[in-house]
């Protein structure tokens, strides 16, 4: 991901102005190979700071995150093309052109697209882009919380009083 925006156009009068999906530059993310994805930030494009919409796209045999789920933020994802499998929590859902998903802010299930079909799956996901937001990875334990920049394992919990003189 990168710290660059490139911002949609703007009017002489300072009113944000239509732009086509075309004109907003893909970027890459991706470890290793099998976790990648390409996106166009459509609500940043646009001047949103708020919300963000993203058009995404999932090679065949890619995942597109480590399962998560957020503390503080709602996502919701439509699917545009292709037939990639859901994980929620324990269970997998095959999903199809027209599938609707809501992940509700502190629901602990996480959730992770997988393209396990030869074509590339794309989809649009609207989510919060809130600056205390806390992820919480259900594979590895790992919390990240992105107001300091940091994760955590959740296994290295502490007690309130720990460290602390009585």
């Amino acid at each position: 991901m990168t710290d660059d925006i490139i911002s949609g156009p703007v009017g002489e009068d300072g009113v944000r102005l239509p732009f086509s999906v075309e004109d907003v530059p893909w970027e890459e993310y991706g470890h290793g190979e099998r976790f990648g994805m390409r996106f166009r930030q459509l609500g940043e494009f646009g001047g949103c700071s708020h919300v963000g919409v993203c058009l995404e796209e999932v090679a065949p045999g890619r995942q597109t995150y480590p399962a998560h789920y957020h503390l503080l933020e709602e996502e919701q994802l439509l699917v545009l093309e292709g037939h990639p499998t859901l994980r929620l929590g324990e269970k997998t859902y095959a999903l199809e052109p027209g599938s609707y998903v809501v992940f509700p802010a502190g629901q602990p299930a996480g959730h992770t697209l997988v393209n396990d079909t030869e074509e590339t799956v794309r989809y649009l996901i609207v989510g919060e882009r809130d600056p205390r937001e806390v992820t919480v990875h259900t594979d590895t334990g790992r919390v990240g919380v992105r107001l300091i920049g940091e994760g955590f394992r959740m296994a290295d919990t502490m007690d309130y009083w720990q460290g602390e003189d009585a």
